[in-house]
């Protein structure tokens, strides 16, 4: 079996195992955000947002008590760091990685078609496309032969079809899907959001606008 056969089965595995919205381990949790817990009536409880002081206005700090609006995990222990070097197709085939993006803030959004909680979010994540650069990488193994009939089922506008059959992306950052980064205009992680998200809420904006 070939290198790339192994990791594909491997990655595979693990994600059966745990789901695609599998929790990561408490030393990666460090610095999370405690998640929401949506209740049977569709409403949100208050968390405990454990992140650092941000920049922009109105943004949570360090202990304050807010509505998170996610079913995911925010991680800041990887802020500062610089995007892996591992490329994946664009949707003219050829190769790219998201260091060709450095210069202008980019949300980097590793999903899959057979993703619940990837699909659910990809609405809003579309709707962030609309006003900043958003890489949304599908990790299934198919390629374009998935993502192209997804994306003219649901109608996404903004996003276009980044590839990554390989699942190199997936296996380099080592996470569960979805996954979102955001990189600031230096190339520069800010935060990494682990599971799904309302992209349009008031909270996503002001995280979001960290890279600003």
């Amino acid at each position: 079996m070939s290198l790339r056969s192994t990791i594909i089965c491997l990655l595979g595995a693990g994600l059966l195992v745990g789901g695609c919205d599998r929790q990561d381990s408490a030393a990666e949790q460090a610095n999370a955000a405690t998640p929401a817990k949506v209740g049977a009536n569709g409403t949100e409880n208050a968390a405990t947002a454990s992140v650092e002081p941000a920049s922009a206005p109105g943004a949570p700090k360090e202990g304050e008590k807010v509505i998170v609006d996610t079913i995911g995990t925010l991680d800041r222990s990887h802020k500062g760091e610089k995007a892996p070097g591992v490329p994946f197709q664009t949707p003219a085939g050829t190769k790219t990685s998201i260091a060709d993006f450095a210069g202008k803030p980019v949300l980097l959004n590793l999903w899959a078609t057979w993703c619940g909680p990837c699909v659910a979010e990809m609405p809003t994540l579309d709707a962030v496309a609309g006003r900043m650069t958003v890489v949304a990488v599908s990790q299934d193994l198919e390629g374009a032969a998935k993502v192209t009939p997804f994306f003219a089922r649901t109608g996404v506008k903004n996003l276009k079809p980044y590839l990554d059959p390989d699942v190199a992306l997936s296996t380099a950052y080592q996470v569960s899907l979805p996954t979102s980064i955001l990189y600031d205009s230096s190339g520069k992680e800010v935060w990494r959001m682990t599971g799904g998200m309302d992209w349009t809420s008031e909270t996503a904006k002001q995280l979001l606008a960290e890279a600003a």
